[in-house]
């Protein structure tokens, strides 16, 4: 099979585990003989342009017609069989779509996070979950500046979100869904529920598992308020004040609240705060860790870190909410906390500890559940079977003389 991937990466300074996806899905697509190629932008980019080339990036977020007319050209020359869309902003746009439509091949997108019904895609506001965009016009994020805390910066997001409702929904055959609390939450916004199917993100099989009871518990990815951060270091103050849980928490990542957390950990021999590890030491964290510990606040779509830990052989301690609810049996493959309360998460992590024979266990049950739903092997079916329904949709669509909706040029969007 000849897939083209599309992809927006994300900044290098901060860690993606939506690159990270990308990555791997190309890398297991070639594995198996599959021809993949990639289109790709770089957010890096961005810095090395002029100030009339960033002033004029918010312009071309609802639409960019230069990209548009590459792709085709690209899809012409290729002949993919189908195209798998991820990531398209900022300097792609969902003109990606036309220049797919132009060409006549099908479309797969995965959906990794809630920007098809959020602007900023999180679902939260404030620390806290909010949904006023669902199933409506985006004003209340511009209100309210959801986007880096800018009306302005919020505005190029909601006006793609709104001109390019109807080109997401004609333009893709499939919608890959990376949790089933998602897909929920998009069927009830609106989005075609026999499009969007459930495929969770695969990872692959570790060099290193866990051998003995763990080191320390592990809080691992961007250190911002959506990740439970705050919640996390409120959750062991807690702990400390009441004697220590017997292992040290280690808090691996960057990200905006990188200077307050440094702060907060500053001498004190409970904690200790690594920066961002590479690859291979992500993987030595895990297999050391007691637990992984997963506190976000907002409704993760996913959540690799603890399939991560899975495949680790570790349990996970994360908040009860989202896709967490899917992925961690709570008492069986780990723990599940109640959303947003520093006591709940403290008595997890105190649990967690407490039973060194039921954490191993937790540890097997955890290694089985990934063996199951999310090694290499599952995540390559079921990535294949998507692909041949979208083109099998397509020749369909062919061979009726039928047309999708919205397949003109950019002004139909």
């Amino acid at each position: 099979m000849h897939v083209l991937v599309v992809h927006n990466r994300y900044a290098s300074a901060q860690p993606s585990g939506e690159n990270k996806v990308v990555d791997q899905e190309v890398a297991l697509l070639r594995e198996a003989g599959h021809r993949v190629g990639v289109f790709e932008r770089r957010s890096d980019e961005i810095g090395s342009r002029s100030l009339i080339g960033k002033a004029a990036i918010p312009l071309t977020v609802p639409w960019n017609p230069a990209v548009r007319t590459e792709l085709a050209a690209r899809l012409r020359a290729e002949r993919p069989d189908v195209v798998h869309v991820h990531n398209v902003f900022p300097l792609l746009s969902p003109a990606v779509l036309a220049a797919c439509a132009d060409a006549g091949v099908p479309v797969v997108a995965t959906l990794h996070n809630y920007t098809q019904v959020c602007p900023p895609g999180t679902l939260q506001r404030d620390g806290r979950p909010c949904t006023e965009c669902v199933g409506s016009a985006p004003l209340p994020a511009v209100r309210h500046g959801c986007y880096r805390g800018s009306r302005l910066a919020t505005v190029p997001l909601a006006v793609s979100l709104s001109v390019n409702r109807r080109r997401w929904r004609s333009g893709v055959e499939r919608f890959l869904c990376i949790s089933t609390a998602q897909r929920d939450v998009l069927v009830a916004a609106g989005l075609p529920a026999e499009r969007l199917v459930v495929k969770h993100n695969f990872v692959p099989d570790p060099d290193v598992r866990r051998t003995g009871p763990g080191e320390h518990l592990l809080f691992l990815g961007r250190l911002a308020e959506a990740k439970g951060v705050r919640l996390l270091m409120a959750a062991w103050d807690e702990l400390a004040a009441d004697g220590g849980v017997g292992v040290p928490l280690v808090i691996a990542g960057t990200g905006p609240l990188e200077r307050e957390v440094t702060a907060w950990a500053a001498g004190r021999r409970d904690v200790r705060c690594v920066g961002l590890y590479d690859p291979p030491q992500v993987r030595r964290a895990v297999a050391r860790s007691v637990a992984v510990v997963a506190p976000s606040t907002w409704l993760e779509a996913f959540g690799l870190v603890v399939v991560e830990a899975m495949a680790a052989g570790v349990p996970t301690v994360a908040a009860g909410h989202g896709a967490f609810v899917e992925l961690v049996e709570d008492g069986v493959t780990g723990l599940l906390h109640r959303p947003g309360e520093p006591a709940s998460l403290a008595a997890g992590l105190r649990r967690i500890t407490d039973g060194p024979e039921r954490n191993r266990e937790m540890g097997r049950a955890a290694r089985r559940r990934y063996e199951r739903g999310f090694s290499p092997a599952v995540g390559l079916e079921r990535l294949v079977r998507e692909y041949r329904t979208a083109i099998a949709g397509r020749s369909a669509l062919a061979r009726g003389g039928r047309t999708r909706a919205g397949r003109g040029d950019g002004n139909s969007r």
